[in-house]
Formats: structure tokens, sequence, C-alpha cells
């Protein structure tokens, strides 16, 4: 088989846990976008978090999905081509559940993080994105329009009982975790998978020769619809039996072996 497309999710995938690409992950990459394979990073970060990681890429002529599928940019128009997002009702009603859940709710506002509250994991979240945050006295004053997702932070093993009950309480979103303590909501029919289909289906490349690669709860919907669904050894335990191959780890630089094992070969 022949792969046309190669799609990596970012944080404890292609990147190392200091959240950088391995010269090894580079080094295979660049021979991949040699071949004329599609490079597509597909993460639940922000579209600004991950332009700087595009450019160390050399993704010029490529796409980019962020926030966990709601948006997709074409980099060499710089222009969005999809877009969707939550509602403002839909939000406020996603901060209404959060206070009843005993959980912390961010969104986004203007390219700022915003939030009522500081949280140990809302400051990861400024350290993977590098935005600001916007900490105001009420979340629904601040947040007067629609924005492409929410998250709820909570430690790991209470946020796993919540993602349950918002996935039974709220069938009309999207959930689905992006870490540990990150439980991600988007629109419904929003996620990695659907802005995979939707490329995919743009640049006349068949399901068939796309290869994903994830960790993550987030990633579950692209590893299932790629061709050839790739998890890094660092993924999820309960996932890890429904991809197609595990190869080695974020920090053992699993992306270069699939572009070794799956493209080259």
């Amino acid at each position: 088989m022949k792969y046309k497309m190669l799609v990596l999710d970012m944080d404890d995938t292609l990147l190392t846990d200091d959240h950088t690409i391995s010269n090894e992950n580079k080094e295979m990459l660049f021979k991949a976008k040699e071949l004329g394979v599609h490079i597509v990073l597909a993460s639940g970060r922000p579209t600004p978090a991950m332009t700087a990681y595009a450019k160390e890429l050399q993704l010029d002529n490529s796409f980019m999905i962020s926030y966990n599928g709601a948006v997709i940019t074409d980099l060499k128009e710089d222009k969005v081509i999809f877009e969707q997002t939550l509602t403002q009702d839909q939000i406020h009603e996603l901060y209404d559940y959060s206070l009843k859940s005993n959980t912390h709710i961010i969104t986004y506002v203007d390219g700022k993080i915003v939030s009522e509250t500081d949280s140990e994991y809302i400051e990861i979240e400024k350290n993977i994105t590098g935005l600001a945050h916007n900490k105001v006295v009420s979340f629904k004053e601040e947040v007067q329009s629609s924005a492409v997702k929410c998250i709820l932070l909570e430690k790991p093993s209470y946020l796993k009982e919540v993602e349950k009950d918002l996935k039974a309480t709220m069938p009309h979103l999207s959930v689905s975790m992006s870490k540990p303590f990150f439980l991600e909501v988007a629109q419904n029919g929003i996620d990695k998978g659907a802005s995979i289909k939707f490329l995919a289906e743009k640049l006349n490349i068949l399901q068939c020769e796309i290869i994903a690669v994830g960790n993550a709860g987030n990633d579950l919907t692209m590893i299932e619809y790629a061709g050839l669904g790739v998890w890094v050894d660092n993924v999820d335990p309960e996932l890890r039996d429904k991809g197609d191959v595990v190869v080695a780890s974020n920090n053992d630089h699993g992306v270069a072996e699939v572009v070794r094992r799956f493209i080259l070969n």
C-alpha cells in the first residue's frame, strides 16, 4: 500500500514530553514529504499553538487540524477552510454543568484562555499553548458569542467519571479526553476523524491511503477512520487494542518508526 497522507497528533505523540520534535522524527518526516506524502498535524491545541511546529516541519503547502477537528486551516493560503463552533447557549450550558460537576471550565475568546478559576491544570494548558489567561469574574458575561470548544479540567480519576456522565447528559455534543485531566467538548459531529475525512475528500485521497498516529481518547476517531491506525507506546491502556499497530513511544521517536516501516518501505 502506498500511503498518501500521514496525520499526526502532537502532544504525547509527535512531540516529546518537553514539547519538542526530535531530530529523528523530523528527519523521517522530511523524507516522507519528499515522496509526496501529505503531512497533517491534528491536535486539540488552538491554531496559534500549532503554527510554529508547522513552520519547523516546513508544512507550508499542507493543512492543519486544530481544536480537535473544529478548525481546518489551509497553510498555503493561510486561511480557514472549515470551522464549526459551539453556540453561546451551549457554552453557557457547559458552564452550568461544570458548577454541578465541580470541575474547572475554560474556553477561548480573542486568542486567550478564559476561566473564572485558577487550577494546576489550567496552568498546564497555558504552558502547552503559550496563550494568555484571562481570569474573569463572570464566565457567562465574558463569553457572549460562539467558540470552538470548551475543556473541563479536574484530577484524572474524577474526570473519568465526569466524562461518562457528560456523554449521557449531553449526547448532542462531542466529548473526548485529550489528556487525563482535559475533557474536551465540541459541537456534535466534530472530531479528528470527521475532519480527516473532509480533508481526504478535498484532496482525492482514499481512506485506505491514510495513516493516523495518536495516543489518547480524542485521537480514537481518526485511528478508527484511517486505513492504518497507529498508537504510540504511551497510549492510554484502555485504547491499546483499538488500533492496528503500536510503535515506540513519543519519547522514543515513534513517528519516525511509522515513516520507516510503512512509508519508506
